[in-house]
């Protein structure tokens, strides 16, 4: 990896150090290399580390590196494609999909999840954790936000928490038939428990997808995925739409 002076250029020094360091990223490493520690990279570019910081951040948000526990930053496979649209009268998370049940506990939803089910703020709903997994490695965390009235038959005498709670609320729910669904998306950043699960470091770049499942003239549950950003390309398909909003406007696109 060489150098390069940076002095004269009139976009951001960060910028430019990111062209930089992906042209290298591409000629002088291999998938999963380890890059020098931030000392000698800033060094080596003659810059401040927290302008080496911002071309490495930029570069993870692009998936060209991971920042890995214990291991340091290294260089990224290609983006996986993961399908994140489904018809519009399915369940996410059907037969096919590597969907793990992790747990399932009661307890009142978040402020804004209770006002899409159309529950009071301190009613209890089931909250169902599930990994989603490619190729075996995890891409998503998901808590699913189902309200009780969604899952009537579900048996009082089974296990209150745990994998096979979580697959029991699951398996009612989607005996449920489904009038539509509505989905978007949007940047954020790892909370602690999504990072843990998706050996990411907290506050590292996710895509947040939201998905508001209709039933019986409401919403039937929610589902919120947290996908790696740094693996992940989210596609859509022919029957997803693609929600775009700007300033008071907003646009459908395919």
């Amino acid at each position: 990896m060489g150098t390069t002076q940076l002095e004269s250029v009139q976009e951001p020094k960060y910028w430019h150090l990111k062209t930089v360091l992906s042209e290298a990223l591409d000629s002088d490493f291999a998938v999963g290399e380890i890059l020098p520690n931030e000392r000698e990279l800033a060094a080596r570019f003659g810059v401040a580390r927290a302008t080496l910081r911002q071309a490495l951040e930029q570069l993870e948000l692009e998936g060209r590196l991971q920042r890995r526990r214990g291991v340091g930053t290294t260089v990224a496979p290609p983006r996986v494609g993961v399908a994140v649209s489904t018809a519009q009268h399915d369940w996410t998370g059907g037969a096919g999909e590597a969907w793990q049940s992790v747990d399932c506990r009661t307890a009142a939803a978040p402020a804004a999840v209770a006002g899409m089910l159309d529950v009071a703020g301190d009613e209890p709903v089931h909250i169902v954790r599930r990994i989603r997994l490619t190729h075996g490695q995890a891409v998503a965390a998901e808590l699913l936000y189902v309200p009780a009235a969604s899952v009537p038959d579900l048996s009082a005498i089974e296990t209150p928490s745990g994998p096979a709670r979580a697959r029991s609320v699951v398996r009612e729910l989607h005996r449920l038939g489904l009038d539509g669904q509505d989905r978007s998306v949007e940047l954020g950043s790892a909370r602690a428990d999504d990072a843990k699960e998706l050996d990411r470091l907290p506050g590292a770049p996710v895509l947040v997808v939201t998905t508001r499942y209709l039933a019986a003239g409401g919403t039937a549950a929610v589902s919120v995925a947290t996908y790696r950003a740094d693996t992940c390309r989210l596609t859509f398909g022919d029957s997803g739409d693609l929600e775009i909003s700007h300033d008071d406007r907003t646009q459908q696109a395919s």
